[in-house]
């Protein structure tokens, strides 16, 4: 009898975060689950990995099903000790999220969640983000089940090619009016920050960083077309940042006079 796929579980918001119980519940249909997520919200942490002070893991029980792992470090960190220190075997595939909130366009480079999964790659395990634009704690996740699933299958039956990993944007629509699933590139798109400066009652200025999202990008085959036009997006990205293109360019410069 074959075995069952193993699946390893993470995301950035914490381990009792509602995205990442429903990613859980819909892995526990295709695999034997393991949970390695951060004790508390960890997002916007980007690929930090904890290298100054200790990491602790904890077993806990939330759901009264098998027990998981609490860490105390980043999502990535969280991988790390997964492949390193818990699991007995490589995973067949990471999971990571479901994240609340958008993780499209820029928004991948600062993502814990994506950071996950991304160092999933870079062990060479496929993996996928998966996100909600939705950042409210209570958002319903029940529409994103269905996607999750056959994504999932797809990679499953498939394989990534190596180096590669999937960033998944579900929109927050009713499931009806989602159209369906693109494959896309990365919207070329940025914020435009700002920082709100107080003064605290001590008399000690603190700045809370506020913007706003631009899209710069009027292409019809980017993740943020995709998602205002009611499809979830599904975008390939590497953790080779090396712009391949501009090597010959440079190459033509005199850096060796």
């Amino acid at each position: 009898m074959a075995k069952r796929p193993l699946i390893l579980v993470t995301n950035d918001d914490g381990i009792t975060a509602p995205g990442l119980r429903t990613l859980i519940s819909v892995m526990h249909k295709l695999g034997d689950v393991v949970v390695v997520a951060p004790d508390s919200p960890q997002s916007a942490m980007g690929h930090a990995i904890t290298i100054n002070s200790t990491l602790h893991l904890e077993k806990v029980t939330i759901d009264g099903k098998q027990p998981e792992y609490s860490c105390s470090g980043t999502p990535a960190d969280c991988v790390k000790l997964a492949v390193n220190e818990i699991l007995d075997r490589r995973p067949d595939i990471c999971v990571s999220g479901i994240n609340h909130g958008s993780n499209s366009s820029i928004n991948v480079i600062y993502s814990g969640t994506m950071s996950a999964a991304l160092e999933a790659g870079i062990e060479g395990i496929p993996a996928i983000g998966f996100s909600l634009l939705d950042y409210n704690w209570n958002a319903n996740f029940e529409h994103c089940k269905s996607f999750v699933e056959i994504i999932t299958r797809e990679v499953l039956s498939h394989g990534l090619a190596d180096g590669v990993v999937l960033n998944v944007n579900i929109p927050n629509l009713e499931k009806k009016a989602i159209k369906g699933v693109k494959v896309c590139r990365q919207a070329r798109a940025n914020w435009k920050e700002e920082f709100d400066k107080r003064t605290n009652p001590m008399g000690r200025e603190y700045y809370w960083l506020t913007g706003k999202f631009v899209n710069m990008d009027n292409g019809e085959d980017t993740d943020e077309w995709a998602l205002a036009n009611g499809y979830v997006s599904v975008v390939p990205v590497q953790f080779d940042l090396t712009a391949h293109h501009t090597i010959r360019s440079i190459n033509t410069w005199k850096l060796n006079d």
